[in-house]
């Protein structure tokens, strides 16, 4: 339906909710601020019509009240009805993206299935990892219709078991009660070849980040012959993947002491040699450029430092200050790989925080390639934002 057309009435009976602007909001995400709230109280993640100021229809959605973001705007096709079997059809889409043209059963059983708003499934997260699905529910509106989604996951993959959370905070902003369940029994993974464990539900995430995949197989192609750290290692799997492709020595640091466990057992798996450190990373490397080691192929890839926008300032004081450091362990020549999975950074202050990293220490910064997560996180053209992860392959002199 053309958007300056009239809303239907007889279309739907939907209760409406009227934009105070007469454009388009041109992101799925619609603020408290840009709507008129409704003289009836809806509950929290009610699917509603969506009209601008002059009555023209713009969308449909979940209206949250409560939320900063008021509407997820879900289609803008006034005949499409969001139920049950719309939500089937956007989950069997995500499925066939990766399964027909990504191919990705070929390459890793661990892989985004659901990316949110690149799958037009807003507040929606699904993860595979072997016969585990992990639900991460970011909005009311997806909450309420979350017995069709399982049924819908269950007939993309039979006999899965499924996982479902939300974080405490979500819970609180989008006023919905999602109960802790049981974890499910730890499973292993694979991706190019190698072995690794996975764990939802026991307070590391799952020990394995698939979104890196990809750029955890580019490092380790890069990083042959060369002596590697990896720091924030996580459950090392930079360390694991560089040790496997023909890295002279791999050493993998991070503050962790559960989830170091679960990397020496990566290593142990794939039957490579990584040394694993628990350490403040900024305390070790202090102490490494102290004795004056080098280390020819560095990755650093930190959690994410900030939710809040109002604190980006710092998290890039914090990239500036750790990538700082990192480069007195780096000789000539020897490679960086730095990452930050904070959505709130955008790549552009990410380079220019590079940029001024390059001119206080008085090297040069030669970036070969800047990237992402894989494609199993597709990123809708509208939405930047989710484009969280960036992961950047540097040469340094």
């Amino acid at each position: 339906m053309n958007s300056s057309s009239p809303v239907a009435r007889s279309v739907t009976d939907l209760p409406v909710i009227r934009l105070k602007s007469d454009r388009t909001p041109g992101h799925p995400w619609v603020w408290s601020a840009q709507v008129n709230k409704p003289e009836t109280r809806l509950p929290p993640g009610s699917v509603v019509d969506v009209v601008d100021a002059k009555n023209r229809f713009v969308g449909r959605g979940f209206w949250n009240g409560h939320a900063r973001i008021a509407l997820r705007l879900l289609t803008t096709d006034a005949s499409e009805s969001i139920d049950a079997d719309w939500i089937s059809a956007r989950i069997e889409r995500a499925v066939t993206l990766r399964r027909e043209l990504l191919k990705l059963d070929a390459v890793t059983d661990a892989w985004r299935v659901v990316h949110s708003e690149g799958d037009g499934l807003s507040g929606l997260i699904v993860d595979r990892y072997n016969d585990i699905l992990v639900i991460e529910y970011f909005a009311a509106g997806m909450w309420k219709f979350r017995d069709a989604i399982h049924a819908a996951l269950l007939r993309q993959f039979p006999g899965a078991r499924l996982y479902w959370f939300a974080e405490s905070h979500v819970q609180k902003q989008e006023s919905f009660d999602c109960r802790a369940m049981e974890a499910p029994t730890p499973v292993e993974v694979h991706e190019h070849g190698l072995r690794f464990h996975a764990a939802p539900g026991y307070g590391h995430k799952t020990g394995f980040f698939a979104d890196q995949r990809d750029n955890r197989q580019r490092f380790a192609e890069l990083a042959r012959g060369r002596r590697v750290l990896d720091l924030c290692c996580n459950a090392g799997g930079f360390a694991v993947h560089a040790a496997a492709g023909g890295a002279r020595e791999a050493i993998g640091v991070d503050m962790d002491a559960g989830i170091l466990e679960i990397a020496r057992a990566n290593a142990s798996a794939n039957h490579v040699d990584v040394r694993f450190e628990q350490a403040d990373i900024f305390d070790w490397l202090r102490q490494a450029i102290a004795r004056g080691e080098h280390y020819d192929a560095v990755i650093l890839d930190p959690a994410k430092l900030t939710r809040d926008r109002t604190k980006v300032m710092d998290a890039l004081k914090k990239y500036f200050a750790m990538n700082r450091l990192a480069l007195d362990v780096i000789p000539p020549g020897g490679l960086l790989l730095t990452c930050s999975c904070t959505g709130l950074v955008s790549e552009a202050d990410f380079l220019e925080m590079l940029r001024r990293v390059a001119l206080n220490a008085g090297r040069e910064i030669q970036i070969l390639e800047t990237r992402g997560a894989g494609a199993d996180h597709p990123v809708r053209a509208d939405v930047p934002e989710s484009r969280y992860l960036k992961a950047v392959f540097c040469r340094i002199d």
